[in-house]
């Protein structure tokens, strides 16, 4: 894969990253955080600006987002019985996979077992074993444009080609199947799907997820369902995984604790075999799985102790709030969005944490691209916002809504984002005026 140089000069600062294959999300918001530091370090403490951040998708971030005491207690439990210092097996504590097994299969036609799961450091590892199995010399795996960058970026380092297909904005971000069977050949390893989406916050219907799977199969290839965010939608389509189809097509089922839980620092993910027909079964497939995993690290042991209790143990109404919250917050977002000309939504988000937008850059003076928009933003107004380029997607922009109320309006209101448009754009006259 190519890797592109992108100069972004801002004032008298000079930006390189390297994009494409090298780039990741926390990279760049990187840049963007030194930008806004060396424009207050400029200033007297009376002029610097709070930094509202709309970049990372860590709801931990924001007080109107609590985790829950469950998980606390449970944590602090398994670590204060002094049972679990120790080694946890390398596809992990037994306890923990079984109650994995079993919280998943309440929404599949089949059940799940232990030796379906393995526990990994968070859906970011999950990700890189998914693709490290599927490597092979000539292979090459299909990634959804947007996407989430990790996985380009473990291909490059696996040594396997990406191919994207593009997601949909005027059809709700759906999957553009006839790219799919364009790009596809007796190479490839596996289709990514992920739903509830990330960067676009679309969640798939049933009859769209069929028709997925009902194409993987066609084309002789495996499903990788990334569903980080599972339940976490708010719209009209329910969540439905990926395996509900694995009698259709083999699918790799990617998750973790890190976001209905909101918990990412814990690092608690899964990687499971969701196949009832039993292609990932075979000795050889097994034993290959099993054998990578002995290479990794996976969570601490005390944490994974305590995984039976969170998933059993966390009442229904922690969820429906944090529901609640993300569909208001996500509200927000789109209410004020409408009032900002330079930008547009396609379609209103329907789960996980983050939305795409596009921007118009004719309605924009002196600004060249979303990375340029972005960095801008982040000199003049302190604002953190992702730029789409990031996820695959040029003069687009990603806006993580999974904020404080207050911290959204802030942003996108008038009484901020509006007054920098005005900065870009000083002839725009608003409604108000």
């Amino acid at each position: 894969m190519e890797s592109v140089v992108v100069g972004i000069g801002i004032g008298t600062m000079n930006h390189e990253y390297k994009a494409t294959s090298t780039i990741t999300i926390k990279g760049i918001l990187s840049l963007l955080m030194e930008s806004v530091g060396e424009n207050n370090n400029n200033k007297d403490d009376n002029e610097s600006k709070r930094v509202i951040s709309l970049g990372m998708g860590d709801p931990t971030l924001s007080t109107f987002f609590p985790n829950t005491k469950v998980t606390e207690e449970a944590v602090a439990d398994s670590l204060h019985s002094g049972k679990f210092h120790g080694y946890a097996p390398t596809a992990g504590l037994l306890q923990a996979r079984n109650a994995i097994a079993k919280y998943l299969s309440n929404d599949l036609p089949y059940e799940l077992s232990s030796d379906d799961v393995f526990i990994t450091c968070g859906c970011t590892q999950a990700i890189d074993v998914s693709v490290a199995l599927l490597a092979r010399p000539g292979a090459n795996i299909l990634l959804p444009r947007p996407g989430f960058p990790i996985y380009e970026l473990s291909a490059a380092f696996r040594q396997v080609e990406v191919r994207h297909y593009d997601l949909l904005p005027e059809r709700g971000w759906e999957v553009d199947l006839d790219s799919i069977e364009a790009l596809a050949d007796q190479n490839t390893v596996a289709l990514v799907i992920i739903n509830p989406g990330n960067p676009c916050g679309n969640v798939y219907t049933y009859h769209h997820l069929e028709k997925i799977a009902k194409t993987a199969k066609r084309l002789g290839t495996i499903v990788i369902a990334d569903e980080v965010y599972g339940h976490l939608a708010f719209g009209d389509n329910p969540f439905v995984p990926m395996g509900v189809f694995g009698s259709i097509v083999p699918v790799l089922t990617l998750g973790s604790l890190s976001k209905r839980w909101i918990v990412p620092g814990w690092r608690l993910g899964w990687f499971v075999t969701s196949d009832p027909s039993g292609t990932f079964r075979k000795p050889k497939v097994v034993e290959r799985i099993k054998k990578y995993f002995d290479l990794l690290g996976g969570p601490a042991t005390f944490i994974q102790a305590a995984v039976p209790r969170i998933i059993t143990q966390t009442e229904e109404v922690f969820f429906r709030k944090t529901i609640d919250n993300l569909r208001h917050t996500a509200d927000i977002c789109c209410q004020e969005i409408e009032d900002i000309p330079c930008i547009s939504s396609p379609c209103k988000p329907q789960g996980s944490m983050a939305m795409m937008v596009e921007l118009n850059l004719s309605l924009l003076e002196d600004i060249s691209d979303d990375i340029d928009f972005c960095f801008k933003l982040a000199k003049e107004e302190s604002v953190i916002i992702l730029p789409g380029t990031a996820v695959g997607l040029k003069d687009w922009i990603r806006i993580t809504f999974a904020a404080d109320p207050s911290a959204l309006r802030e942003a996108l209101g008038l009484c901020l984002l509006l007054k920098m448009v005005a900065f870009f754009l000083p002839h725009y006259t608003t409604k108000e005026d």
